[in-house]
């Protein structure tokens, strides 16, 4: 008799408490995405928004999807972990720019260390988002039930503090639960958007508003991107590499033949979020501050997230993103030496000239890959645009959404098909492995 993966995942004692205190981090996450900034009026705020709903993607529509409905509502949670993420890809950029820092993160304990400044540099990043927040609630009318100066204090304390913890839920799931904690804060975000977002689509067809033959191509179109993304995902150049044999002590190991997998994206989802948070922050200060200052209203007008410049400057942060975060995670220096080291050699390329061969490799795959990404990315603003498809819907039809919603699905599944094979369990698929794709 088959056994059932699902049941199995609950009788393996580790893999069941790793499951549920998952859970219930995720869990804990949704209810403090509902829980509003102390002096916020509630009411003044659904006002507000349901007058503002119809003109157009904004920029709150753009944050509140990523922060999973928490921004509109003003809630502790309403920065989610995007904070964290641009401030990593700061120490990211650190570590190319300064050869002290770089030598920091190498020596005994350096990731540590650079994992500390991180987490430092958070709370910088987190107490300018949320001051732009205060500024933003005052200029919503009677939104602040309590003095200026109050709310200004408490919103940046529970702002940054819920940032903070979010991060800390991040790695506690890193720790104790399944899959990548950051990742999945963010799925968990995305999906709790999803029934509201059906529910309007629902509405839409029902008043009109959308022609069902339109759905039903869009829907068509989702599914063969989700197709697309999850074989590109899978997708790998495979670079031989002989080892010769050799005596290692008093034993004999012989000739070896393997490969060096390189994925056709293989930095995955990551320059996707990298690109949407770098975008995030000088949206969110802009939207802050643009009823204060005139030139930053302009600036949130040029940058609102359907613009012709947004779309443009997305797509290059994208491509760059790919490059940088490929030669961050595989160099091709580093990778040639181990091979050398180990007395291996690839067919028909000289010792020497390895570097060399698989930088040429990389940057033939890096494009495409980088180009595919993009084009996932600009879905939701072309198809809403040409289909006329609710904001809510058509971001979830694509981009960001789509790319995190199957990585983090595919990677979630290949730990717990891990775990269960190693427990000597059927894995979650009867015929071969799930590959998982890189998170962050």
């Amino acid at each position: 008799m088959a056994s059932n993966p699902i049941a199995d995942i609950f009788r393996i004692r580790d893999l069941r408490e790793r499951v549920l205190f998952t859970l219930a981090m995720l869990a804990i996450y949704r209810l403090g995405a509902t829980i509003p900034i102390p002096g916020i009026n509630i009411n003044a705020l659904r006002l507000y928004f349901m007058t503002q709903a119809g003109s157009g993607v904004s920029v709150t529509d753009y944050l509140d999807f990523f922060a999973g409905g928490a921004f509109s509502r003003f809630s502790i949670f309403m920065l989610g972990i995007m904070p964290y993420i641009s401030m990593s890809i700061i120490m990211q950029l650190l570590l190319l720019v300064f050869p002290s820092l770089k030598k920091i993160s190498e020596e005994e304990g350096g990731r540590k260390k650079i994992q500390n400044y991180t987490r430092y540099g958070t709370v910088g990043v987190a107490l300018i988002q949320s001051f732009a927040v205060t500024v933003y609630a005052d200029s919503i009318p009677d939104a602040i039930t309590i003095s200026r100066g109050l709310y200004t204090f408490v919103s940046i304390l529970s702002v940054t503090s819920g940032t903070l913890f979010l991060m800390w839920v991040g790695e506690q799931i890193n720790q104790r639960g399944i899959g990548n904690g950051i990742s999945l804060l963010i799925f968990a975000g995305i999906v709790a958007r999803m029934p509201n977002a059906f529910w309007i689509l629902i509405q839409s067809v029902r008043s009109g508003d959308l022609n069902p033959v339109f759905l039903l191509a869009v829907l068509g179109m989702f599914v063969g991107v989700v197709a697309l993304v999850v074989y590109e995902q899978r997708g790998q150049r495979k670079i031989p590499v002989h080892y010769a044999k050799r005596v290692v002590g008093r034993r004999m190991y012989g000739a070896q033949n393997t490969y060096v997998p390189f994925k056709i994206n293989p930095s995955g989802v990551i320059p996707v979020i990298f690109a949407s948070s770098i975008l995030t922050f000088p949206l969110q200060v802009a939207q802050g501050f643009g009823p204060e200052v005139r030139w930053l209203q302009r600036v949130a007008f040029w940058m609102r997230p359907d613009g012709n410049l947004y779309l443009f400057i997305y797509t290059v942060l994208i491509v760059f993103f790919a490059y940088f975060y490929t030669q961050v995670t595989l160099n091709p220096i580093e990778i040639s030496k181990n091979i050398r080291e180990n007395g291996g050699s690839i067919p028909g390329i000289r010792s020497e000239k390895m570097e060399e061969y698989f930088t040429r490799v990389l940057n033939r795959i890096i494009l495409p890959g980088a180009i595919f990404l993009a084009f996932i990315a600009v879905i939701p603003s072309l198809v809403q645009r040409w289909f006329n498809f609710p904001m809510e819907v058509a971001f979830l039809m694509g981009g960001t959404s789509l790319l995190i919603m199957v990585g983090v699905d595919l990677d979630l599944m290949s730990q717990i098909e891990g775990h269960l094979r190693m427990h000597h369990h059927e894995g979650l698929t009867k015929r071969g492995r799930i590959k998982s794709r890189r998170s962050l």
